[in-house]
């Protein structure tokens, strides 16, 4: 009988010391309680500073993790391993994990602070009504410039990347629908076109680019055109305005057919453990002060109206990243387009590359 007492007690230590245990891995894979917001953002997509000021504020402990993609944001999450709190996806990735009943719904009467949202940024088709998500960024797709190294010659056009005295001057950015995007632009169709000979069209166009193309690279784009390693580049308009920080010499500039506008917004995951926390960091975020240390650190444009106020007016009055509301009404919003196309769209993106080669 002593025996079989001396192995029950075993069994229960075994089990409290595997169930502590537990709790000490989901505190640091990213598993929330009450005292904890695990965040899921891009890399660089935020200021430590108002991370810091969060948790003092709040007295939650703020877990950071970063993604590279929208694609592998959502197979994590999808994965159910790790549960997060926030998230930060764009536009296409918000209206797949809302069919695929990946996200909360919000509670608007949790954010006070949403009211200064400016309300053109409200209310898109990816999202009516703001359900699911609270916009945090947002942006344009463009050409990037050095008019120094080309002789003092600069660009309107996405056509203009075809001239053949760029022969091994352009960078592009690794995405599929940014490179895909601007070449059915380049022939005025829409970056959302589904059809079959449009599509063949823009890659056979994108082929005919090749000799101009230097290499297609992701983050390092801002060092190497900043560097003057490239005179052109297709980049994101915040990444623009980081490589134009670090070196004046170079413009940014929206084509006259027409782009991608983006939008980066705040989510809450189905998984989500700290639903409480999540709106408390989401209202922190759309305090107009802190929407402008955010915009002022990251370099990308901040929905925020009232944060203008508190931006320096190199900033706010920087039309290049804050364009009216004429040019603005000429850019397209990436759609979902289901599972099949964008891998089709990523097929054509990938015969391209090879094509390079």
């Amino acid at each position: 009988m002593n025996q079989l007492i001396r192995m029950l007690l075993l069994v229960l230590v075994l089990g409290f010391a595997l169930m502590y245990g537990a709790s000490a891995l989901n505190s640091s894979e990213g598993y929330s309680g009450d005292s904890t917001l695990t965040i899921y953002n891009w890399g660089d997509y935020i200021d430590p500073d108002l991370v810091s000021e969060f948790e003092k504020e709040s007295g939650i402990k703020v877990i950071y993790q970063t993604f590279d993609s929208n694609e592998a944001m959502m197979t994590k999450i999808e994965q159910g391993g790790t549960t997060f709190d926030i998230s930060v996806p764009s536009e296409y990735a918000i209206s797949k994990m809302k069919e695929e009943n990946l996200l909360l719904p919000i509670d608007h009467s949790k954010l006070p602070n949403l009211k200064y949202v400016n309300p053109r940024f409200m209310d898109l088709s990816f999202d009516p009504d703001n359900r699911y998500s609270i916009p945090y960024f947002w942006g344009t797709v463009g050409i990037i410039y050095n008019s120094d190294m080309l002789g003092g010659r600069t660009f309107k056009s996405w056509n203009d990347l075809w001239d053949p005295s760029l022969r091994n001057q352009i960078l592009l950015v690794d995405g599929a629908r940014e490179v895909i995007g601007f070449g059915l632009n380049s022939l005025h169709y829409s970056l959302n076109d589904t059809n079959e000979a449009h599509l063949q069209e823009a890659k056979a166009k994108l082929n005919r680019l090749t000799p101009n193309v230097k290499a297609i690279v992701g983050d390092e784009i801002k060092m190497l055109l900043a560097n003057e390693e490239a005179a052109v580049g297709v980049v994101w308009s915040g990444d623009a305005s980081e490589i134009m920080d670090a070196n004046d010499k170079l413009d940014y500039v929206v084509p006259e057919e027409g782009s991608n506008l983006w939008f980066d917004n705040m989510v809450i995951p189905k998984t989500a453990r700290n639903i409480e926390g999540a709106h408390k960091f989401i209202n922190f975020m759309l305090d107009p002060k802190h929407a402008a240390q955010n915009a002022e650190y990251v370099g990308y444009s901040t929905p925020n109206e009232k944060a203008m106020d508190y931006l320096p007016e190199d900033i706010s009055g920087d039309t290049r990243f804050y364009p009216d509301p004429e040019l603005t009404s000429k850019l397209e919003v990436y759609k979902n387009l289901g599972k099949k196309m964008l891998s089709h769209y990523n097929e054509l993106f990938l015969e391209f590359k090879m094509h390079r080669k």
